[in-house]
């Protein structure tokens, strides 16, 4: 867009902002917040003072750790983001912050964005898991981003808007940054039975659950819908933040990951299959057609399986010894656990 990119928060000052955004900013107070929750991005609330500004506004910037910048890059998740908000954000059925700047460089390793800020929305900690009254709501905004944009992520693909779950990259790049994750969380954390049993074969089966979740119906999957990314509003309804994962794929894949890693195992055992059928009915109400649904129990097995990749390499760019992210890796694993026992994941075996 023509201005450099900050390196850092440090290159964000009052003059910076006033100027990317067009208000009258006078000074401003930074602080880092999302410590333990965003693990490819640092997020930074500023407090504005000014004529006519918003209180407060928050910036995006590249992760800290440079394993996580590697990753970011690497997957294109920089670049996602900022075409989310530039090509995505206002047809989106789910809300989203409203954007007032943002901006990545071409080889997609350095970003910015400046957005609205959500704070005052309600927020559930995903180490405490989801309850299942607002699963359902999120469900339901879920159905609604999925028929929202039914049959367009192909063409969204070609544009660079999106990556295809089939694209090359993640069979080139996924198989050895797990094996670093995996040798990370299995020296460092306590893994359920189940894990140590899927784990070290996770590689083998990545190229089928890939083709599997990339081929068929497709839409846009936002890729990291849980709930450290989901706010709810007074009025109950979902604000949703963080794109980076914009992807083409099936369906299930959204829906999967936001069971199995964002409710605790008691709440996922009971509400599952009815959480299923709700996204379901949801996905039919929006006008996708029930032949185009067919086989996504089964896809949304797969998903789950998949979703081992979360925690094992989000851990190479999280500190063990922080209580907060090991909280959210022990968690996110115990969960992982309970999908394999109860949806038979071992079949896929």
């Amino acid at each position: 867009m023509g201005r450099p990119l900050p390196e850092g928060i440090d290159d964000i000052d009052a003059a910076w902002l006033a100027e990317v955004t067009g208000l009258d900013i006078d000074t401003i107070a930074v602080e880092q917040i999302g410590v333990g929750i965003g693990v490819s991005s640092a997020v930074y609330r500023v407090r504005l003072e000014g004529r006519d500004c918003p209180p407060t506004l928050i910036v995006k910037l590249p992760a800290l750790a440079p394993e996580a910048v590697f990753t970011s890059t690497v997957l294109r998740m920089y670049v996602r983001e900022v075409r989310f908000f530039e090509r995505l954000a206002a047809r989106s059925p789910i809300r989203v912050p409203t954007y007032w700047y943002a901006d990545v460089d071409p080889e997609g390793g350095r970003f910015v964005v400046v957005m609205e800020d959500l704070g005052h929305c309600r927020s559930v900690d995903q180490i405490v898991g989801m309850e299942a009254a607002d699963a359902a709501r999120a469900v339901d905004e879920l159905a609604a981003w999925h028929a929202a944009f039914w049959g367009e992520a192909e063409a969204l693909v070609d544009e660079g808007v999106a990556v295809s779950l089939g694209d090359p990259i993640y069979p080139a790049v996924l198989p050895a940054v797990f094996a670093e994750g995996w040798e990370k969380v299995t020296t460092g954390l306590d893994l359920a039975p189940e894990v140590l049993t899927v784990g070290p074969r996770w590689t083998d089966l990545l190229p089928g659950l890939l083709d599997r979740l990339a081929s068929g119906p497709t839409t846009v999957a936002h890729g990291d819908y849980r709930a450290d990314n989901i706010f709810f509003a007074d009025d109950g309804s979902v604000a949703l933040l963080d794109f980076q994962l914009i992807g083409a794929g099936r369906a299930a894949y959204d829906l999967a990951y936001f069971v199995t890693m964002s409710l605790a195992p008691e709440v996922a055992s009971a509400h599952e299959r009815d959480l299923f059928d709700r996204w379901l009915s949801g996905l039919h109400a929006g006008g996708v057609t029930e032949a185009d649904t067919t086989g996504a129990w089964d896809d949304y097995r797969a998903a789950a399986l998949f979703c081992l990749v979360y925690p094992v390499v989000a851990s190479r760019g999280m500190d063990l010894d922080d209580p907060r992210q090991r909280a959210l890796l022990d968690v996110m694993n115990q969960r992982f656990g309970r999908a394999v026992r109860e949806l038979d994941l071992a079949e896929f075996l």
